[in-house]
């Protein structure tokens, strides 16, 4: 779904992540590797595959947009280096064209050797571009003339159906102040978001993305 604000055009892909076609920028939120091997480390029986969905998901972004730049507005890592942290690296050797950038999260705690072993380019506390400061939690920013897009909270949005069923889904938020982005990682939660009239939230359904 294509959007337009602050006069620039957004595509809101149904892999929850957006893509902004002027900055051939891909932009995503709370990817969390490791923390499934962080869990199974601590004696939780959570499947590998789940670190390996999210890169195949993103594979499919990479090769569908071929972006310049990838940029993960925060919680890219979980917590420390671990054996999904390791598949990724090599993962991450195929696309020695992209530029990867992290803006810290709460959970981005590997050394700054470590992001350089990676990789990856780091800011702390938030990449600016264009009308656009990417930062991890929003309510934070403290400027006035750009327009904050961040992460963090895993925004949903509940949905009732004709039969009164009701379904909880992963959602992009843009309000008057700032916008979310859902959590790129299926191994997350998500919480609903207060909302004013004029705010516009889409749902990321199994089949598209729409507005509700």
């Amino acid at each position: 779904m294509k959007i337009t604000t602050h006069d620039t055009e957004i595509i809101l892909d149904k892999d929850r992540a957006i893509y902004l076609p002027a900055h051939r920028l891909l932009v995503l939120s709370d990817l969390h590797l490791g923390k499934s091997a962080h869990f199974r480390r601590g004696g939780l029986p959570v499947p590998s595959c789940i670190a390996q969905a999210d890169l195949l998901r993103l594979t499919n972004l990479l090769e569908l947009y071929t972006p310049e730049t990838l940029l993960i507005t925060g919680d890219m890592f979980h917590h420390g280096l671990n054996s999904d942290i390791e598949e990724f690296a090599q993962w991450k050797q195929q696309y020695s064209a992209v530029k990867f950038v992290l803006v810290k999260g709460n959970h981005d705690l590997l050394k700054d050797a470590d992001y350089k072993k990676l990789g990856i380019e780091v800011h702390e506390p938030s990449y600016c571009l264009g009308p656009f400061c990417f930062i991890h939690d929003a309510p934070k920013y403290d400027g006035a003339e750009l327009y904050p897009i961040s992460g963090h909270i895993h925004p949903g949005v509940t949905l009732t159906g004709a039969a009164r069923q009701r379904m909880k889904f992963p959602c992009f938020y843009f309000g008057a102040k700032y916008a979310v982005l859902p959590a790129f990682s299926v191994f997350t939660g998500l919480a609903n978001l207060p909302m004013s009239k004029n705010d516009r939230v889409f749902a990321i359904t199994p089949g598209k993305v729409m507005e509700v």
